[in-house]
């Protein structure tokens, strides 16, 4: 009996030389068990079914898409937002330079997420000099910005012993005209001998233990001890946003719990505030003498 290949004009009178045949000339696609008549109609196969992970440059089958984008990564020029591979890296890099300029920084190199990763870059120390002085007495820290400067100062981490809740209070004794605070939000205490207000502290007492854990009253978080809820009370996490972007000076009205955190939304100038630049300079002056003056006293 003569046994006839179905994919090419041979025939065969053993039927295990037919399937020797077809397997030496005719490859077969596994995970779909279809065979093909020849090597390019595999390769076909491959390329146009959205089954099959397959890198053409390299000829080769991945089991999934995450490994074969994967492999995009560590042996190509790949563009993972468009799906794109190019032949050099000259080639990848003014692709991302012409068209993801809002997620490439091109002195790097490097592509970002989103476009506030890419600003938060781009004003980092790696792109900023440090040339904003700590103006603390016995601090030698710089930094990018103003902003960073009033997050290390709220963070404890200045040797003058700052805090977040001190420049609070600094800054509502600078800001007569609430141009950057809103009284009605600040939490005050006793006046004080210079005639300003004293921030009124919020901590938790034995009393917040649950029987299993000290909750946070506010947002009902467990911790493990008292100290370290009271730390969580005393974080930005529940802080009263006393601080405010001027509409009368082209801001966006947006409000923040923490000045770092109104700095750099000053600083990103995404609502026209950089107008406001100037008065805000001048209240930064106004709180740095403020904290060297209380700092002198110390």
């Amino acid at each position: 009996m003569i046994h006839h290949c179905q994919y090419c004009p041979t025939s065969f009178y053993w039927e295990d030389e037919l399937w020797a045949h077809e397997d030496d000339f005719h490859p077969i696609c596994g995970p779909c068990n279809k065979r093909f008549s020849s090597q390019w109609g595999l390769t076909q196969h491959y390329v146009q079914s959205p089954r099959h992970a397959y890198c053409q440059r390299c000829r080769l089958l991945f089991p999934d898409w995450p490994a074969l984008y994967s492999h995009y990564d560590k042996q190509h020029y790949y563009c993972s937002v468009c799906i794109s591979i190019f032949e050099f890296e000259v080639g990848l890099h003014e692709h991302h330079r012409q068209k993801h300029a809002d997620l490439y920084c091109v002195p790097c190199k490097r592509m970002f997420q989103n476009a506030n990763n890419l600003d938060s870059h781009r004003r980092s120390a790696i792109h900023q000099g440090r040339t904003v002085q700590c103006p603390m007495q016995g601090c030698t820290g710089t930094f990018v910005s103003k902003a960073a400067l009033i997050l290390h100062l709220e963070s404890g981490a200045c040797v003058s012993r700052m805090t977040r809740d001190t420049i609070n209070r600094i800054v509502a004794q600078v800001d007569r005209s609430n141009i950057i605070t809103n009284p009605a939000r600040l939490i005050t205490g006793a006046p004080t001998s210079t005639g300003g207000t004293t921030i009124t502290a919020t901590w938790a007492t034995q009393r917040a233990w649950n029987g299993t854990h000290y909750e946070c009253y506010l947002c009902h978080r467990g911790y493990k001890s008292l100290p370290a809820l009271n730390q969580h009370l005393q974080s930005p996490a529940h802080a009263e946003k006393m601080y405010r972007c001027p509409q009368g000076w082209s801001g966006c009205g947006a409000e923040f719990g923490t000045l770092s955190a109104f700095c750099q939304h000053v600083e990103g100038g995404k609502c026209g505030v950089r107008r406001f630049q100037g008065e805000f300079d001048r209240v930064m002056g106004q709180l740095s003498s403020g904290m060297k003056q209380l700092t002198m006293g110390r």
